[in-house]
C-alpha cells in the first residue's frame, strides 16, 4: 500500500507541469495588471516551450491540442486556433531538441523567440481570416516582448522544479 501511495505522490508531482498547463488553460489565466495594461504575457508558451525541450515525456502533443480547445472554449475564440499556435511552438521545441547537441539558457531563449513568432502569426493569421474579431497589433507585440522577457525567469523556476523532481524520484 505505501508503495502505491509512494507512486501516486511522484506521479502527481512529475505531471505538475501538464496539471498546470490544465489549469491556465481551464481558468483564464490572464497577467493584466490595473496600472500597466500593456503588461501580458503567454504561460502557455512558455510552459510548453520548455516542458517540450527538456522532458517531451510530461506534455503529450495531444495534451496540448486539448489545452488549446480548452482554451478556445473558454475564451470564445474560433476553435483550434490556441491549439493549432500551441502545437507550432511544441514543433519548433521538439525540432530544437533533436537539433541542438548541448542546450543552455541563452539557446533556449535564442530559439524561443521563433517560436513565439510563429505561434503569435498563426493565431493572428486565424483571428483575422476566421473571425470578426478586432486584433490591436501593439497587444501582440507587447504580450511577444513580455513572453520572451519572461522566459528565463520561468526557465530558473522550472529548473529548480525539475531538480525537485529529480530527488524525489529517487529518493
Amino acid at each position: 500500500m505505501a508503495l502505491i501511495f509512494k507512486n501516486f505522490k511522484e506521479n502527481i508531482f512529475r505531471l505538475g507541469p501538464l496539471i498546470l498547463l490544465v489549469y491556465i488553460c481551464i481558468s483564464e489565466f490572464h497577467t493584466q495588471f490595473y496600472y500597466w495594461e500593456i503588461f501580458s504575457f503567454n504561460l502557455q508558451f512558455i510552459i510548453i516551450y520548455y516542458w517540450i525541450l527538456r522532458d517531451p515525456s510530461i506534455l503529450g502533443y495531444g495534451f496540448i491540442f486539448l489545452c488549446g480547445l480548452f482554451n478556445d472554449v473558454i475564451l470564445s475564440l474560433p476553435l483550434a486556433t490556441s491549439a493549432m499556435s500551441y502545437l507550432f511552438v511544441s514543433l519548433v521545441a521538439a525540432y530544437v531538441r533533436n537539433a541542438t547537441v548541448r542546450s543552455s539558457l541563452f539557446t533556449d531563449w535564442f530559439t524561443f523567440v521563433v517560436a513565439i513568432l510563429i505561434g503569435n502569426f498563426i493565431y493572428f493569421f486565424l483571428i483575422s481570416n476566421f473571425s470578426n474579431g478586432n486584433i490591436k497589433y501593439d497587444d501582440i507585440f507587447y504580450n511577444s516582448l513580455f513572453t520572451f522577457i519572461l522566459y528565463p525567469v520561468f526557465w530558473g523556476v522550472f529548473e529548480l522544479y525539475k531538480k525537485l523532481i529529480f530527488v524525489r524520484v529517487n529518493a
